[in-house]
């Protein structure tokens, strides 16, 4: 299975034009599953509006998808309401996933979700949004619902960038299953004016196998094979 951590272009709450810029991330990576990163439909806006899964601006991520055979695990605000991941495929989205782990002002507008698994063509791939990740009891209650991979959709600072790294080893060491991040790149709500890109893919034993660049519009791609 080829699977792809594409960082793309975001504007502040602009659903549409976004969502345009998902499409051309997805043809352009030729995977089978995209991730995305945290909250990237409408930058990390937490005052946002909540984007359901048929919202009609979503139709270029579902045309892509169909003419390219792909999952796109996109970050948005949803009902929920959670910070959450939409499953986008040819035939419409649907919620995937609402982050488990609330980081400071977030809890004051959305409610945590559950651990939870995308299955695609027979690969459990277990879903986490950015503080997610660095809290080990999360990565040990989804690999519990057994899982081939872990993807991950993030926000981190510019100087943040071995954190991706870090924990992709450390999930991969406890767990023995590979590990994507989508990280967001370029400028940001919350503070985060400088981001830090590097989105990348690492191997059950922790291994660097793709990475992106710091700056938007990059894509890190590998392709996984069953033993």
């Amino acid at each position: 299975m080829t699977i792809a951590a594409a960082q793309p272009a975001t504007a502040a709450f602009d659903v549409a034009g976004n969502a345009v810029a998902h499409a051309a991330a997805i043809r352009a990576a030729n995977a089978r599953v995209v991730v995305f990163p945290e909250m990237s439909l409408t930058g990390y806006e937490l005052t946002a509006p909540l984007i359901a899964p048929d919202d009609p601006r979503l139709a270029p991520i579902v045309e892509a998808c169909a003419a390219t055979g792909t999952l796109a695990l996109v970050g948005a605000p949803t009902p929920g309401p959670w910070i959450g991941v939409l499953a986008i495929d040819g035939s419409g989205g649907r919620i995937a996933y609402g982050k488990t782990y609330l980081h400071g002002t977030e809890a004051e507008r959305f409610v945590p979700g559950e651990p939870a698994v995308v299955e695609v063509d027979g690969w459990r791939l277990g879903v986490a949004v950015c503080r997610d990740t660095g809290i080990p009891e999360h990565a040990a209650r989804t690999a519990k619902l057994g899982i081939d991979g872990y993807v991950a959709g993030v926000v981190h600072h510019d100087h943040e960038a071995h954190v991706h790294g870090e924990r992709a080893r450390r999930v991969a060491a406890e767990h023995g299953v590979w590990v994507v991040t989508a990280a967001f790149a370029g400028a940001t709500g919350g503070g985060f004016d400088r981001t830090s890109g590097r989105s990348g893919v690492w191997d059950a034993q922790g291994e660097l196998l793709a990475e992106a660049g710091p700056d938007p519009d990059d894509v890190a791609v590998f392709t996984f094979g069953r033993a």
